[in-house]
C-alpha cells in the first residue's frame, strides 16, 4: 500500500478578476465580456473571475444569478465564486455551492505588499585579450515593409473609456482616470497618472513594457500576466515605475 498522500493542499494568491454586475442583463453582460476577451485574449480568455453583486440595488434571485454566470461562461471566462458582501449574498453563495472570495489581488504579490525587486546585475569578470579577427562583411539587411509608430493619446482616458493600439506600442501623455483602460499589442508609455487599468502584449508579447509616470494603477498586465491592486503597494504609491515579464512573473519596480 503507497503510504504517499495523494495531494498537497494549501492556500495560495492567485488571480482573479472581478466582474462587477452594474445592471442585470445577462445578455448584455455577455457581449460585454465577448467584447474585452476579443480585444485582449490572453488577459481574458478563461481568465478566472468572481461576480461581484454589490452595486445592484437587489440581490437577484437565484435563476438570474445562474443566468449571469452562464453568460460569464458564454464569454469565454470561467466563473469561480461570488464576491464577499451580506449574509444574503452568503446564503445565495450556499445555495449555488459558491465560493465567497474576499480578496482578488492577483498572484505575484510578495508578502509584505512591497514591490519587487529587480535583479542586482551580476559582476562582470574583466576579458581575456583577444586575437585579432579578419573583418567580415554581412549582408546588407533586406527592408522590411512598414513599420507602426506608436499610437499616440494626448489628455486624459476618461472612466469608461477604453484606448486599444493594435500592432503597435501606445504612449498617453495624459491620466488614465478610474475604470478606463489602455491596452496596446506592443508596449505602453503613460506621462500622467495610471488610475485605471494598463494592458501590455496583448497579443502575447512577452517582451513588452509598461512604463508609468505617476502609479496608482487598479490593474497592469502584459501578455496575460496581471497584477490588481485593492490597495497600492506604499513604496510604489505615486512612483515613477516600469513593469516587465520575468518568466511567468509580472514584476513592478521603481524608475
Amino acid at each position: 500500500m503507497d503510504t504517499q498522500d495523494a495531494c498537497d493542499l494549501r492556500f495560495g494568491q492567485v488571480g482573479i478578476a472581478n466582474v462587477r454586475i452594474k445592471r442585470v442583463d445577462a445578455a448584455a453582460l455577455c457581449e460585454e465580456l465577448e467584447r474585452r476577451v476579443r480585444t485582449a485574449p490572453q488577459l481574458f480568455a478563461r481568465a478566472a473571475v468572481v461576480l461581484d453583486l454589490s452595486h445592484l440595488l437587489n440581490l437577484p434571485d437565484d435563476g438570474t444569478v445562474d443566468a449571469l454566470l452562464e453568460a460569464v461562461r458564454s464569454a469565454g471566462m470561467l466563473p469561480v465564486g461570488l464576491a464577499y458582501g451580506t449574509s444574503e449574498v452568503d446564503a445565495l453563495a450556499q445555495r449555488m455551492g459558491l465560493p465567497l472570495i474576499a480578496k482578488f489581488r492577483a498572484a505575484y504579490e510578495p508578502a509584505d505588499g512591497g514591490s519587487i525587486a529587480p535583479p542586482a546585475p551580476a559582476a562582470v569578470a574583466p576579458e581575456p585579450p583577444r586575437r585579432a579577427e579578419p573583418v567580415r562583411h554581412e549582408p546588407e539587411p533586406v527592408p522590411a515593409g512598414p513599420v507602426l509608430g506608436a499610437q499616440h493619446v494626448d489628455g486624459t482616458v476618461r472612466s469608461g473609456q477604453q484606448v486599444y493600439a493594435r500592432d503597435r506600442d501606445l504612449v498617453v501623455t495624459g491620466t488614465i482616470a478610474n475604470a478606463a483602460e489602455v491596452i496596446a499589442d506592443g508596449s505602453i508609455h503613460i506621462y500622467g497618472s495610471l488610475r485605471g487599468r494598463a494592458m501590455a502584449g496583448a497579443q502575447g508579447d512577452e517582451k513588452a513594457r509598461i512604463y508609468i509616470s505617476n502609479f496608482h494603477a487598479e490593474l497592469v498586465a502584459i501578455a496575460g500576466h496581471y497584477r490588481v491592486f485593492e490597495q497600492i503597494p506604499k513604496d510604489l504609491e505615486g512612483q515613477s515605475v516600469r513593469c516587465w515579464l520575468e518568466g511567468e512573473k509580472l514584476l513592478i519596480a521603481k524608475l
